[in-house]
């Protein structure tokens, strides 16, 4: 299958793109510098787009059978300023937006269009358990979500099966937020973020990487998906988990407010909660490889 891909080089791309070729597919990527273009030494291909002036090299996307689209800027890369925050959203709206609608006007449009979207749709859950029933929240994320699936929408009405991956926290050592806690653990400094209660809904890179091959396969699935470890956790259950796994103390609790005053509006994010199942996922009959917190870990290690 020939397939195209955003968001290429990030933690889930790259691990996307590697199962992918291992497999003999041919892989697309879409990078903004015209620099990279051409041939990839891993075998693929990279064609030029450019979310941002609605730019999409459409001759490099001819035959394109399937579209994995991931790009968008980092949500704890940085500080939340008005100014990334605008940057957050129109990363995630004007890229899906630009995509969509040159996939749309292509004389063969692919079957299936993967749009990114995070379980941060639902807002704060608290201990609530939320599915892909449950309603959109109204803070930032949850706004910025809702703009982001609803981008798509010229794909759809092109007649392309579009299906929104509600991705939750994909730990990995290779980066992400695990990248940035696991050497904190090994050293024998992580402890607990805030109180420890929030639930934070975790997924094994390789679940993640899976998840989305079978929603590319399966020719009846459309709709929001929430790609979920199917066992919540909280932040206390993971600071134990990586504890046991390292073999480490987790002595050092950070308070909220140390929190807040260091991430400033950010760290609503990091002590808020998201207690969200892969209902419609585990229905369709995907298994999952790591289901709960220790599983998770152990498969990042």
């Amino acid at each position: 299958m020939r397939i195209a891909i955003t968001g290429s080089t990030g933690l889930i791309g790259s691990a996307l793109v590697r199962s992918l070729l291992v497999d003999g597919h041919e892989v697309v990527r879409l990078v903004r510098h015209r620099s990279r273009t051409g041939p990839q030494a891993d075998g693929s291909t990279a064609i030029g787009w450019n979310p941002h002036l609605g730019q999409v090299d459409r001759e490099g996307l001819a035959g394109v059978e399937a579209v994995v689209h991931l790009a968008g800027a980092g949500v704890g890369d940085r500080r939340w300023t008005d100014a990334y925050k605008r940057e957050i959203r129109e990363s995630r709206v004007l890229g899906t937006e630009t995509l969509a609608v040159a996939l749309a006007g292509l004389p063969q449009p692919p079957r299936v269009l993967l749009s990114a979207s995070a379980v941060g749709l639902y807002g704060q859950t608290g201990d609530r358990v939320v599915d892909e029933d449950s309603p959109a929240g109204d803070d930032f994320l949850a706004e910025v979500c809702v703009e982001w699936e609803a981008a798509a929408r010229p794909a759809e009405r092109a007649g392309i099966r579009v299906v929104h991956p509600r991705t939750g926290m994909v730990l990995s050592t290779a980066g992400g937020a695990g990248g940035r806690l696991f050497p904190l653990f090994r050293l024998g400094l992580g402890g607990r973020l805030g109180d420890g209660r929030q639930y934070w809904s975790l997924i094994s890179l390789a679940d993640q990487v899976a998840a989305l091959r079978f929603l590319l396969d399966r020719e009846d699935l459309s709709g929001g998906f929430n790609l979920t470890a199917p066992e919540p956790a909280t932040n206390a259950d993971l600071t134990a988990a990586l504890g046991r796994a390292l073999k480490r103390p987790t002595p050092f609790p950070v308070p909220e407010a140390v929190l807040k005053a260091v991430l400033g509006e950010l760290a609503v994010e990091v002590v808020g909660s998201h207690r969200v199942v892969p209902r419609r996922l585990l229905a369709a009959g995907f298994r999952f490889e790591h289901p709960d917190v220790d599983a998770v870990v152990r498969a990042a290690l």
